[in-house]
């Protein structure tokens, strides 16, 4: 069984120049909803998710190797200073140091930038610390080559799962899950693993617009609201109905059946916020517009017969599934019917992608 200590770097070599590397990594969307943690970013429940292809961050990582062995960094954003963005980073390395100690030999200048619109509504956590992880790795696997791809691709997902629990399922694969689950071979808490079965082709190119319905900062911060799973009364059947629900949708992935995949999917999304309004302290992230759009894109898939369907982050934004297929009649409908419920009229057309990627 791997552990923590099967990912601890001890013998790596020493570079005297410095060097710089590039990578990309997207966003997820959860399927199946990850909501509550234990100790040192362990999910209490697993979860699912299609990994996005257009909104991504990218990151370019600057090394350069010093006497003094501490952790040292500066960060930009977009080229500029981003001071409120130090403690989340300086807290991100504290917890890696044990795992990279050759952190500790570099000074690091960390650049990086969203292909989506700076608070916009739509979590950049995910893919920034996944696109920072890859760029660690990297570093590493220069330092201390001897290991596997896979041994990388796992550790890239355990450090960007210490940075923000979502991130390592931006790593690899365009289907991934997080978080030990009877139903999935070789599931971990540790790290986010491809899933590994068969999955029909309805799936192939999958669909997903984000309407942005508030672009504001949340009420409730995530880390906040994984707290209050501790003490909440229906903690433990939610977790439960989480990996019942993995075990439902690795059948719904193989045999293309969209009608359950929307009512799980659906399900999943409203028992997401369901789970934040019985909490305490309760809160709703939901907007008044994120319920006319569940309105209107329920309707628009009884008047049609297209299998569109939504899901929630937890927040007010709304993503819009659908197959490929269908994609030009679902961007009318979005552009025509529901973009007046969205802030200033905004959405972001994306699709299922496939992970991090090195730039050149």
């Amino acid at each position: 069984m791997k552990t923590l200590d099967t990912f601890k770097t001890t013998d790596f070599l020493t570079i005297t120049e410095k060097g710089s590397f590039t990578f990309s990594a997207p966003s997820n969307i959860a399927l199946v909803k990850y909501w509550g943690k234990k100790d040192n970013q362990i999910p209490a429940n697993p979860s699912l998710s299609f990994t996005l292809n257009h909104c991504k961050t990218i990151t370019t990582l600057q090394y350069e190797p010093k006497a003094e062995k501490n952790i040292s960094f500066d960060l930009l954003f977009e080229g500029k200073p981003k001071e409120s963005f130090q403690p989340k980073i300086q807290k991100y390395f504290e917890r890696i140091q044990d795992l990279c100690p050759f952190i500790l030999d570099y000074h690091f200048t960390i650049d990086t930038q969203n292909t989506f619109p700076h608070s916009s509504g739509i979590a950049s956590s995910a893919s920034g610390m996944a696109a920072l992880s890859a760029n660690i790795i990297a570093l590493e696997k220069m330092l201390n080559p001897n290991q596997t791809e896979v041994y990388y691709d796992e550790k890239a997902s355990l450090l960007a799962r210490l940075g923000s629990g979502s991130a390592c399922r931006s790593i690899k694969g365009n289907i991934v899950v997080w978080g030990e689950t009877k139903s999935i071979e070789n599931s971990s808490d540790l790290f986010g693993v491809q899933f590994p079965y068969e999955v029909h082709e309805v799936f192939n190119q999958f669909q997903d617009t984000i309407l942005l319905v508030d672009k504001g900062e949340k009420q409730v911060s995530s880390t906040v609201g994984h707290e209050l799973m501790h003490n909440h009364p229906f903690a433990e059947r939610r977790f439960t109905q989480a990996h019942e629900n993995i075990s439902k949708l690795k059948d719904i992935l193989k045999t293309g059946n969209l009608e359950q995949f929307i009512a799980l999917v659906e399900s999943e999304a409203l028992t997401l916020h369901a789970m934040m309004m019985t909490s305490m302290p309760y809160f709703i992230l939901m907007k008044p517009n994120t319920l006319e759009i569940i309105n209107q894109i329920w309707k628009f898939r009884q008047e049609t017969n297209i299998p569109v369907c939504f899901t929630l982050d937890a927040g007010a934004n709304v993503h819009v599934l659908y197959p490929n297929q269908y994609k030009i009649k679902v961007h009318d409908f979005i552009e025509n019917e529901l973009s007046k419920y969205c802030q200033n009229g905004q959405f972001i057309h994306d699709e299922m992608g496939f992970g991090a990627q090195e730039l050149s």
